[in-house]
């Protein structure tokens, strides 16, 4: 058994929408497959993901380092103890050969995409779903039905009304959602609190709204906007500022009591341990959302999560970032607080099965072996080019 190719292809997502910071128009993606010379149904195993939504492609570093190397490797000195299988954790010491400490989103992210593609590979030959298979190596076989998801959205876009904005939540609420998060930061604070009013009036309860600020705010400015949201009672305040600020973080933290949730730019387990350390985040209550496929993978954050255990945090504090089907099943496979979904927008990359669809703000975690992107007809479109 061996891996006996890996391509990696750019993808524009073509997107107008935008955040407080940045707009989506020049955003690519890498689109991997992973595969091996295990035959199922005729056809070799082949192991997909895409590096999440909100970093560029990577695949010079896939082609230039992390690519050769694993197919270099000894073929036996990547596969599990019984030899039946691939093992992601010697696939991921393998990729990191030769590499310096430090300097993480520039590697990060390439390897992380990788090693989702080869989780979905490891699932496939196993013969079960992906979230099976994390259950039973990282959560004691607590096999998870379905997983709470929220929405992100609430996206700044040119042209676009307070009742578009309400319209937007409406389709959300009415799809069987019962969280949504909206961006802020994106325009002056008055002018973002008229459009969190809107918003409130089709959700009803600041406990079905969190709000999202990107990083944007230097001190006076996330202060301001911190004592401004606080009587809401939002569900939380996500990134008001850079996660590496750890003063301001733990200022915004004094003066904010609902959650505060952060850690989506962060890419590795000692940065995450600093935020945990030095951040003032409250594990009774704040939320930290990392983004597996952009922090070394899947084994790196089972590491992250037993870390933060270490400091009293709750995997239900944890929810990962990016909404689509690879953290669906890191979160249910993991026993996490939940996942994010982003219907309607980035084109195939922001969804999950065709079919999937929200019950009381749930979905049923998809039973196909590996991550199932076969049953997202528009995506496994493009990742079935890498293999025919």
């Amino acid at each position: 058994m061996r891996i006996v190719d890996i391509r990696e292809r750019a993808i524009p997502l073509r997107s107008s929408l935008a955040n407080s910071g940045f707009d989506f128009s020049e955003m690519t993606t890498s689109v991997v497959a992973v595969i091996t010379d295990v035959v199922r149904e005729g056809r070799p195993v082949a192991g997909f993901a895409f590096n999440s939504t909100g970093r560029y492609a990577c695949g010079a570093q896939m082609r230039e380092r992390f690519i050769p190397r694993l197919l270099r490797a000894d073929p036996e000195t990547l596969l599990d103890a019984a030899g039946r299988n691939l093992d992601p954790g010697k696939v991921l010491a393998c990729m990191m050969q030769r590499e310096k400490s430090g300097g993480h989103s520039e590697r990060s992210i390439a390897i992380g995409t990788i090693e989702v593609a080869l989780w979905d590979a490891v699932a496939k030959i196993a013969g079960k779903p992906l979230h099976r298979v994390l259950a039973e190596r990282y959560n004691g076989g607590r096999i998870a039905h379905d997983v709470f998801c929220y929405v992100g959205g609430g996206w700044y876009l040119p042209g676009r009304t307070m009742a578009d904005l309400q319209d937007e939540m409406r389709r959300h609420l009415d799809a069987g959602y019962t969280l949504v998060k909206m961006k802020v930061g994106g325009l002056p604070l008055d002018e973002d609190m008229g459009r969190l009013e809107a918003v409130l009036a089709v959700v009803g309860s600041g406990s079905q709204l969190a709000v999202d600020a990107n990083c944007k705010f230097e001190r006076d400015a996330a202060l301001a906007y911190a004592r401004a949201l606080a009587p809401y009672g939002l569900r939380w305040f996500e990134e008001p500022c850079d996660p590496l600020d750890f003063a301001l973080l733990a200022e915004i933290a004094g003066c904010y009591a609902p959650p505060l949730a952060s850690g989506e730019n962060l890419f590795s387990t000692r940065d995450v341990e600093n935020l945990a350390r030095f951040g003032g985040l409250r594990h009774d209550r704040d939320i930290i959302q990392v983004d597996p496929p952009q922090s070394y993978g899947i084994v790196q954050y089972a590491r992250t999560i037993a870390m933060l255990e270490s400091y009293g945090w709750k995997r239900t504090s944890l929810f990962p970032h990016g909404g689509n089907q690879m953290s669906l099943h890191i979160a249910g496979g993991l026993g996490l607080g939940g996942a994010e979904s982003y219907p309607g927008v980035f084109g195939p990359f922001g969804g999950f099965a065709d079919d999937a669809r929200p019950i009381d703000g749930r979905i049923t975690l998809p039973d196909l072996p590996g991550i199932g992107f076969e049953a997202q007809s528009a995506l496994y479109a493009i990742m079935r080019e890498l293999v025919t």
